[in-house]
């Protein structure tokens, strides 16, 4: 009879304390891409509610809204639809979280239509005041 009362606070003990240990991406990131026409500073502003994971993404070849955002544990994956030159393409994020750090990398096409290229990415949450 005890374990029938406490059994319900035991499970919310536990999904509480769960909870506190995903990662919450939320926030401004920041990292910079080397290209070989000069290097490129991003910017990416992360919301996680209730489970999705949404956000806008810029740089100096505009802005875009992420999609199929998720976080499951300390993994990050979101993908950012772009264009250039009349061209669409897709680049797929994947990472891992630590802290206000996220390491991964970028999936991107191929510059001669070959297999998709992986770039690393590495990215350090900011202040709003140091975004600006």
């Amino acid at each position: 009879m005890k374990f029938a009362r406490l059994a319900p606070a035991l499970l919310a003990a536990g999904l509480l304390a769960a909870s506190a240990f995903a990662a919450d991406p939320s926030g401004i990131w920041k990292w910079t891409v080397n290209s070989p026409n000069g290097d490129i500073e991003t910017t990416l502003t992360l919301t996680l509610k209730g489970g999705a994971l949404t956000g806008t993404y810029s740089n100096s070849f505009g802005d875009a809204t992420i999609s199929n955002g998720s976080v499951k544990d300390d993994a990050i994956a979101f993908d950012v639809q772009r264009e250039f030159n009349g061209n669409k393409f897709l680049l797929k994020y994947r990472g891992t979280i630590s802290g206000d750090t996220i390491k991964g990398t970028i999936e991107l096409p191929s510059v001669n239509g070959d297999e998709r290229q992986k770039i690393d990415w590495n990215a350090k949450r900011v202040t709003e005041a140091a975004a600006k």
